[in-house]
């Protein structure tokens, strides 16, 4: 793979993320990024982002699970943030991300007893993660995502959104984030989920993500995505909805994911009100408090 990696000074002057980056090499010659916060000692909360941002989403939940005693770690994904960046779309398959992934919170940080919170693509990696590893995973929240087999339809929203990422000359990543938000993204945060993409050389990740859902019955991924389901409905991890209410994307996946896995029986899933699929912009203080409170909870 020819491989890219955006310059640090991208990255200076980003609004409210104070974090200072730490990098692991995961094979394939690619070295991925993280940022984390809270106590080395206490309990490990994965927090992955989705398509097409990067950890700078999760800037006002972390802060609460520090609050609460929590160590909050926030990676990118390979293609995103201050994670290396294959360059061709090509390159990203679903297969490689969670093993891309994996290879980061279990080889290289060694993780157990983890809380695996994931939002978009962070819910198909993660909940995959926690179905192949239920060894290591104490936990699952499940916000504003799902685990899709490509045996039931995709809604049209998400197809006009993938046809449009396939489509644009140029990639608007900061606009695709905003369509995703209720509220209004400032200049300089925008500007921060522009700034892992120097140019449209950059940006093979984003461009590839939204074509690697499965969306029919033969997709390749389908049969190892079955077979998460399998395991999910039945392990008796603590598992939480916390979805928005205003997500016309995965907002169907929610009562699916509260009666069918196990460990959503007798839980108070949130609906958070006023927030979009970005529900981390509009509500990340509430968000970071209800993990918190469920973390130490259970």
């Amino acid at each position: 793979m020819r491989i890219l990696r955006t310059p640090d000074d991208r990255f200076t002057d980003l609004p409210g993320f104070p974090y200072e980056p730490r990098y692991a090499e995961i094979g394939d010659g690619l070295r991925m990024a993280y940022v984390e916060t809270g106590p080395a000692t206490g309990e490990p909360v994965v927090l992955l982002h989705g398509e097409p941002s990067w950890s700078f989403l999760y800037r006002h939940v972390m802060p609460e699970l520090a609050a609460a005693g929590l160590r909050a770690i926030a990676p990118d994904l390979v293609g995103f943030g201050r994670s290396d960046k294959p360059a061709e779309p090509s390159d990203h398959t679903y297969a490689r991300h969670v093993e891309w992934t994996r290879a980061l919170l279990y080889d290289a940080l060694g993780l157990t007893g983890v809380t695996l919170v994931g939002q978009d693509w962070g819910g198909l990696i993660g909940l995959r993660l926690a179905a192949e590893h239920p060894g290591r995973v104490a936990r699952i929240v499940a916000a504003n995502t799902g685990l899709p087999t490509g045996d039931i339809p995709m809604p049209e929203v998400w197809h006009r959104f993938k046809d449009a990422v396939a489509s644009a000359p140029a990639l608007d990543v900061a606009r695709f984030v905003q369509s995703g938000c209720a509220t209004r993204l400032s200049p300089e945060v925008r500007a921060a989920y522009d700034a892992p993409f120097p140019d449209e050389s950059y940006k093979a990740g984003p461009r590839a993500m939204p074509g690697l859902v499965p969306h029919t019955p033969g997709d390749p991924a389908g049969p190892a995505n079955r077979a998460a389901w399998q395991v999910l409905t039945t392990l008796d991890r603590p598992f939480l909805v916390a979805f928005s209410d205003g997500d016309p994307i995965t907002g169907g996946m929610a009562p699916i994911l509260r009666s069918s896995m196990a460990g959503a029986a007798g839980l108070d899933h949130p609906v958070i009100k006023g927030a979009g699929h970005f529900l981390q912009e509009d509500a990340g203080t509430e968000l970071g408090r209800h993990i918190a409170a469920f973390v130490t909870s259970t």
